[in-house]
């Protein structure tokens, strides 16, 4: 298969890329340098001016957007931060609805579709939460219509907390954890749903290949755990204490909005969808998953 990827050089774009070589399958890089674009495994895409290069692709990979924990949540980054993804996402299925053959549209989105749910279960026909995260991931599924109204293949793999050193929550926990400085989170009863970076990757290359998935399939691991489950496990697995928590106000007052939704809101994720569709996860336990991801 000829895949092209967006947001390659990311943490997963870049895994994912590695993958889908490794199977065989020949990757193009979706990039916005006119230059870079001329290589042979690169392909131009510029969002804002509706330029996606899509010729021969029998599947796209969108993970392209703004980082939603790169910074405070001013008016100007939300609008950055969805922009990013609702334009690129746009761009893409327009230009997938312009070609005579079209190829499968794997575009991300997120788990903060659900917004803050307290310990109820959540599945792909549950709906949409009333956070600014679940704005943005309505928007962004919602972006790529223009493909889904002509009939091309479209997946919204809605990714959880991704466990990775290199980056994410767990690659901002790590140094105050490692420095003894880590704790349970407002009151540690919110679910985190989390997923290895190994399977994240393994789920979306399985996802571009699998004829019969469409629409929402969550991307989290099967047993969600609260904040102060999680904090343990951290903590035994890199052999550190976990007494100094955060309280919620503290959590308010530093991160502000970014705070309530990304640490304090609690979304618990069935990944039923998933595993029906053929999937088999690599680091099916939080333990498996925090060992892959701190080696």
């Amino acid at each position: 298969m000829r895949v092209m990827v967006s947001g390659s050089s990311g943490l997963v774009g870049q895994r994912v890329c590695e993958a889908l070589e490794t199977r065989g399958d020949e990757v193009v890089r979706l990039v916005r340098d006119r230059a870079q674009a001329e290589n042979a495994d690169a392909a131009l895409f510029l969002p804002m001016e509706g330029v996606a290069e899509l010729d021969g692709a029998d599947a796209v990979i969108h993970l392209a957007g703004e980082s939603i924990a790169g910074g405070p949540w001013t008016a100007d980054r939300m609008a950055r931060i969805k922009g990013s993804r609702v334009d690129g996402t746009k761009t893409l299925a327009e230009a997938i609805a312009r070609l005579e053959r079209k190829p499968s549209f794997v575009s991300a989105s997120a788990i903060g579709y659900y917004g803050d749910r307290g310990a109820s279960w959540m599945d792909e026909s549950s709906p949409a939460g009333e956070l600014f995260l679940s704005e943005v991931c309505v928007a962004w599924e919602d972006a790529a219509d223009a493909a889904r109204d002509v009939g091309a293949r479209v997946v919204h793999p809605r990714i959880g907390i991704v466990l990775a050193k290199e980056g994410g929550a767990l690659g901002t926990m790590l140094t105050p954890f490692k420095l003894g400085l880590g704790g349970v989170v407002g009151s540690g009863e919110q679910y985190m749903s989390w997923i290895s970076l190994s399977d994240v990757v393994g789920a979306l290359v399985h996802l571009a290949h699998h004829p019969d998935a469409t629409g929402p399939v969550n991307l989290v691991g099967p047993d969600p755990v609260t904040n102060r489950v999680f904090t343990k496990a951290l903590g035994k697995a890199i052999k550190r204490p976990t007494f100094l928590p955060l309280p919620s106000f503290a959590a308010k007052t530093v991160f502000g909005q970014l705070g309530d939704e990304l640490l304090l809101a609690s979304t618990r994720v069935k990944c039923e969808r998933l595993q029906t569709s053929g999937y088999a996860f690599a680091q099916p336990s939080l333990e498996e998953a925090l060992q892959d991801a701190l080696q």
